[in-house]
């Protein structure tokens, strides 16, 4: 079964460029918790767009996809509740390594409620 558009991540919410990460880590608000960090500002094109950084810290090859996996999966489902246009950066943290899914999605919420609320 084919996945509708609108469940699609495509590379027009990405962020993919050097300079994009750059701006938003320049100019963007940070939130975090034990596991994640996340850089935003408002977003300059009709949409959010999603940034994921994991660095070798975090752990191998194996163990960075599936955090990168499990963030893009999580915003893919919840980006139609963000109420503004937002560029966004998750950063994973080590302690990220250890989280189950699920863990993941708790703990992704509870970070990008406190930039929707305001």
């Amino acid at each position: 079964m084919r996945k509708g558009r609108s469940e699609s991540f495509s590379p027009a919410y990405r962020l993919l460029k050097r300079r994009e990460f750059l701006s938003l880590s320049r100019q963007g608000r940070r939130i975090q918790d034990s596991s994640f960090v996340v850089v935003f500002q408002n977003g300059q094109s009709g949409h959010s767009r999603l940034g994921v950084t994991v660095s070798k810290r975090v752990g191998n090859a194996v163990t960075r996809n599936r955090l990168k996996r499990l963030i893009r999966e999580f915003f893919r489902k919840n980006r139609q509740s963000l109420e503004q246009n937002w560029d966004i950066n998750v950063i994973a943290k080590p302690v990220a390594a250890r989280l189950a899914s699920h863990e993941v999605d708790a703990a992704l919420n509870r970070l990008f409620s406190k930039f929707k609320a305001g």
